[in-house]
């Protein structure tokens, strides 16, 4: 497994075979990477501005600048913003961390005037260019990525529309906007093969309500991904197409037919229970068109939640690409931006407060100019040791590997009673070990508070990677009645463990582990009964 998520296989131009991507070598590569959010598109929740109306998307966020700062300096803080947020440097670190892939969101403004007719804006495909040099330097393979098309394709902010309606689909001028962009990027990258694929659309026609419901344009959809690959493939016969689903690319009714014989079907999964049932309906429709999956955009949960849903994904052979590489002080993204002195004036003026005075406004935003930069970020190592399930990281006990018999796992949920939660085909019981909390965030499904059973002779297994210190793995338990349990790596006997019962949280001593670049922890429970919390490796 590990080879195929090496950035040794960046190589060559990608392309579907069967299910699986291959790289120029028909190497199977399984793409592992991050977003670049809030770069060339801004959303207002990455500068912590939550619930503004007036600062949730690129035009509204332009406006607001403009009127804290003046012209003048608006003008220059979007150009110094795109060259500082993500720098040489920041595409470094993602290979140095062991990923293989980015996702560039692109806004259609970076790249052609918003008047009537098409006029081209070289600095947007020069800002591509240098990214794309750099992802050759370092072997990163770059999905690109339309994430605001003309007129918006979504009807929300994360597309910079005008007014919440996806009118890419119902105005000819947007609708043309958005076709000849592809055509323009499918004639300046088709030579290009560290680019993996033409993202069209990302998130199209988002869900309605009894007011607003946008449903009809979902024929409207099917036919811009048909023209729009159809000027792709005039030029560019070489490169992946990545396909999204519309309501926030999760529903796969557009998946009835194969739009190309070299696409993927790009779908995307937040605050979801991280087992199976996430990737099943994905999966059926990868069987049955015969095209490889790609989880193009998740992310925005609890580090553990991480650990539990990529490395089922990378064990399905399904890529994924989180979301968003960088933000304003955060815990779940690998860069964490310093706030600045006097945001919270900022923010507060962008709901209705007082201004801060220009010359205050400009030096604050001088100072997130140069916090962005990421020798001047934090930079969060355990969020990559969740993803990828090294030492540092923490495995709620739910979340156990696929074996045979009694051991499957990421298997799906269902509720047979209030109080107890079973795993469909497995003996396995699922308890409610906390009670549930207010939701943290908004994609935060809560399913930590979950712990597994076990009574005699069941057990469980934990893949683990890249033990390559003296690496350990410790405990958090309560133990029901008094019990004996042992504890294997690669059902090798590392210990033996006599509990004794006891209502409360305990938790081993830290066991050691043998050295491996793959490898799992098997824990058992030979008499009596457990309740597993969490498994924690250092």
């Amino acid at each position: 497994m590990v080879e195929k998520l090496s950035r040794e296989r960046v190589n060559g131009f990608l392309h579907a075979k069967g299910r699986t991507i291959v790289n120029g070598n028909e190497e199977e590569i399984i793409l592992t990477g991050w977003g670049l959010g809030n770069w060339l598109l801004c959303e207002g929740y990455m500068w912590r501005s939550y619930g503004s109306e007036r600062f949730d998307r690129p035009n509204r966020m332009e406006a607001v600048i403009q009127e804290l700062t003046g012209s003048e300096y608006a003008n220059q803080f979007w150009t110094r913003f795109r060259d500082n947020y993500i720098q040489k440097e920041d595409i470094e670190l993602m290979a140095k961390l062991g990923y293989n892939s980015v996702r560039i969101p692109l806004n259609w403004r970076i790249f052609m005037e918003a008047e009537p007719g098409i006029i081209w804006k070289e600095e947007g495909f020069k800002l591509i260019d240098r990214c794309l040099d750099w992802c050759e330097k370092y072997k990163i393979y770059a999905f690109l990525d339309l994430h605001g098309a003309p007129g918006g394709q979504t009807g929300a902010n994360i597309d910079d529309c005008i007014d919440n309606v996806p009118r890419l689909f119902i105005d000819s001028d947007s609708w043309q906007k958005g076709i000849q962009l592809w055509q323009k990027m499918a004639e300046r990258y088709k030579d290009r093969w560290i680019v993996a694929g033409y993202d069209l659309l990302n998130e199209p026609i988002a869900p309605g309500n009894a007011e607003r419901n946008f449903e009809h344009l979902v024929p409207r959809l099917e036919e811009y991904y048909d023209e729009a690959i159809a000027v792709i493939r005039r030029v560019d016969k070489k490169h992946l197409i990545s396909i999204e689903g519309h309501h926030w690319a999760t529903n796969p009714a557009i998946f009835h037919k194969k739009y190309d014989d070299n696409m993927v079907i790009h779908f995307h999964r937040y605050a979801c229970m991280p087992d199976i049932s996430a990737y099943e309906l994905y999966m059926s429709l990868s069987e049955k068109l015969d095209t490889p999956l790609w989880l193009g955009e998740t992310g925005e949960n609890l580090v553990e939640w991480f650990t539990a849903m990529y490395p089922l994904s990378t064990s399905l052979g399904i890529g994924y690409n989180l979301w968003p590489w960088k933000k304003m002080s955060c815990f779940n993204s690998p860069c964490s931006v310093k706030i600045p002195e006097g945001w919270d004036k900022i923010i507060a003026y962008t709901k209705g407060g007082e201004h801060p005075g220009y010359q205050q406004a400009q030096e604050t935003l001088n100072q997130y100019l140069e916090n962005m930069k990421l020798e001047n970020c934090d930079i969060l190592d355990y969020v990559t040791q969740f993803v990828f399930r090294q030492p540092g990281c923490r495995v709620r006990a739910t979340d156990f590997d696929e074996l045979p018999g009694k051991g499957i796992s990421y298997s799906g949920l269902r509720s047979d009673s209030n109080e107890n939660i079973y795993r469909k085909q497995t003996g396995m019981k699922i308890v409610e070990l906390y009670q549930p909390e207010k939701r943290r965030f908004a994609f935060d499904c809560q399913w930590d508070r979950l712990a597994l059973e076990l009574e005699a002779e069941e057990f469980a297994v934990y893949s683990i990677y890249d033990l390559s210190d003296i690496n350990t793995v410790t405990i958090e338990y309560i133990c029901k009645e008094d019990a004996v349990i042992s504890i294997m790596q690669e059902d090798k006997l590392i210990i033996e463990l006599w509990l004794t019962s006891h209502e409360e949280k305990q938790r081993t001593a830290k066991i050691p582990l043998l050295l491996a670049k793959e490898s799992s922890v098997k824990i058992k429970v030979e008499k009596g009964k457990l309740l597993l919390d969490c498994i924690c490796f250092d």
